[in-house]
């Protein structure tokens, strides 16, 4: 054997320290060329340990039990990399380095697999460089204002905190180099009438419902996707991003106070100053003039003290991750679309297009018998089935609902699996789904015929008007796929989407509260029995239609609807035009136990 061998046998036999060259390389002969750089090996993990488990699971099934030692130092390998000893036919390879026996302990180590890569590192973008100035200084006022604002209700303030919010993403990518596309931009200038609701309304489940959606137009204008797959996905990525968002901002603001050219200090203690200035001067001028006094009042947050502070610097905290999140995705947004499915393994023309015509024949049986009942008046339904014509209404609209739904599942399948080797099969598919949708179409305008009939017999509620609501946008869905079998599915997920985020608009702003305050206050005066005590649970938006009411049944409708006094940011328009009509006429203290609790004759104004 060489030296080199030999040395090796020496140190096995005298258990020296001393490990193996590294990568397991022998030292080159004279005059042969250097052997190549070998990869950097792989996890080690000890056989026989713990973590044996998942050691065995990794390894190989043509490798040697775990434990089992040696007698004698292999053959050293010839120029080829094979073992000098091997069968000349043999395809084994020289095993990896072995770790240095650091313990003593005589065992081997085998190699662990390499770990998969996360779902996301395909997607994800690299880190960004830490953030400026002005994405800190925009961070910085989200958080304030989230403190000074958020505690006292959400109406106007929720739009004065996206500026800065807006702004700390603008900043964040314009230094990432990034430039906003248009749709981008409408996406963003979406969200921001969306902010509108809780400006114009009292209700909150459509503002709640109007901020989610911002929310959603926000994260797809910060990430510019366009496919299904990044529509849904979108507002995962400032989530998502948060932990690493906030190490992110603690880079730059440590590389802001370190000196330099765009040290932060300076800006810190200008605004220090100016903030003490401003209180000073401020308590001085409110304590000479009360209406000085009263109008710094009504502009400056009442930061109350005891359980108001720790609530407020945790809105703060809150609005700083935010803040935080949305920069950083904006530097550096997850490329969702990436993520979405490829399409579907085309079936032929009988097997997909046989349970799809067998389906419309079905929907067009339901229309024609939808027809037949409907248009044919109440004297049908009931001598049929012995219901009235708005229980049998009501009995169907759910059905009709969730068939509409699942129509729309079926054809987004339909859509991926279909035959696409030919302009026959596109024809064959524009024609069988185009039959499905047009009636689906009717499927809808029968289940709001329904409704409508339902609520003309038993008056509004918001639990009705919002399944109309709902299937009324689920027809413009239909209508859109209709419109995509046509000139093409490219801007389908983006056209859903929009039409989504009109429908929360204009049904935030239409004021639900009031519209069926109205609506059962016609029906009352049409001689209709009036539900006062759901009257009396609805929001400040209700207030002008219920002052119709004549007394006791105005004030008993009145006294439950809650107008409280809050700051000027946190009152809605609604709030205050309750209020002033509130002052104006003030609620009496009559006995209403009876009237919520009996039916109530018409009496309106």
């Amino acid at each position: 054997m060489s030296d080199g061998v030999e040395g090796n046998d020496e140190r096995r036999r005298t258990g020296d320290a001393a490990g193996p060259e590294p990568q397991g390389v022998p030292e080159p002969r004279p005059g042969e060329p250097e052997p190549a750089a070998q990869p950097e090996p792989t996890p080690l993990v000890k056989a026989g340990t713990a973590g044996r488990t998942e050691a065995r699971a990794g390894a190989k099934t043509d490798e040697p039990a775990t434990g089992e030692a040696d007698d004698a130092a292999p053959a050293a390998p010839d120029a080829s990399g094979t073992p000098a000893d091997a069968p000349p036919d043999s395809t084994d390879t020289p095993d990896g380095p072995e770790a240095p026996d650091e313990a003593g302990d005589g065992l081997r180590y085998e190699r662990l697999p390499d770990a998969p890569p996360p779902i996301l590192d395909g997607v994800r973008a690299r880190p960004p460089a830490p953030p400026g100035l002005a994405t800190l200084v925009a961070a910085a006022v989200t958080a304030l204002l989230s403190g000074l604002l958020l505690g006292d209700g959400l109406a106007v303030n929720a739009l004065i905190l996206a500026l800065p919010l807006a702004a700390a993403a603008w900043f964040a990518a314009r230094q990432a180099g990034r430039r906003p596309r248009r749709s981008s931009l409408c996406w963003g200038a979406g969200g921001l009438a969306l902010l509108a609701v809780p400006v114009w309304s009292d209700a909150e489940w459509p503002t709640l419902l109007a901020v989610l959606a911002a929310a959603g137009l926000g994260a797809l204008a910060l990430h510019g996707c366009r496919k299904w797959s990044g529509v849904l996905l979108a507002p995962l990525g400032p989530v998502l991003a948060v932990r690493r968002a906030l190490v992110w901002g603690w880079r730059g603001a440590r590389e802001r106070t370190a000196g330099g050219e765009k040290d932060l200090g300076p800006l810190l203690r200008s605004v220090l100053v100016a903030v003490v200035l401003l209180v000073v001067f401020g308590g001085l001028f409110a304590a000479a003039d009360r209406a000085f006094a009263d109008l710094l009042g009504s502009l400056v947050p009442d930061v109350d003290g005891g359980s108001g502070v720790p609530w407020r610097l945790f809105l703060a905290v809150l609005g700083l991750a935010a803040a935080l999140a949305v920069a950083h995705t904006a530097a550096a947004p997850t490329r969702w679309d990436g993520l979405g499915p490829g399409p579907g393994r085309p079936r032929g023309r009988v097997e997909w297009a046989l349970p799809l015509v067998l389906l419309d024949l079905l929907f067009a049986a339901f229309v024609a018998v939808q027809a037949a009942v409907l248009l044919r008046g109440e004297d049908v339904v009931r001598a049929s089935n012995g219901l009235t014509y708005s229980e049998y209404a009501r009995e169907g609209f759910w059905q009709l609902l969730f068939a509409t739904v699942l129509t729309l599942a079926v054809i987004s399948v339909a859509v991926r699996v279909a035959p696409r080797s030919g302009p026959r099969d596109l024809l064959l598919v524009r024609a069988v789904l185009g039959t499905l949708c047009l009636l689906t179409l009717v499927v809808v305008a029968s289940a709001v015929r329904r409704m409508d009939l339902y609520m003309g017999e038993y008056g509004l509620t918001r639990l009705r008007l919002s399944v109309v609501a709902m299937e009324l946008w689920l027809g413009a869905v239909v209508l859109l796929i209709l419109a995509a079998g046509v000139f093409g599915a490219r801007l389908l997920p983006r056209a859903v989407l929009a039409s989504g985020a009109v429908a929360v608009l204009a049904f935030g702003l239409a004021s639900p509260d009031k519209l069926i305050a109205e609506s059962n206050l016609d029906a009352h005066r049409d001689g209709r029995t009036l539900d006062l005590r759901y009257l009396a649970g609805l929001s400040a938006d209700a207030v002008p239609a219920l002052d119709r009411l004549d007394e006791p049944l105005r004030s008993c409708a009145l006294r439950s609807i809650a107008v409280p006094d809050a700051p000027w940011y946190a009152t809605s328009l609604s709030q205050a035009r309750a209020h002033d009509i509130l002052t104006a006429r003030p609620v009496r203290n009559h006995p209403c136990r009876d009237l919520l609790t009996d039916d109530i004759s018409p009496s309106v104004r």
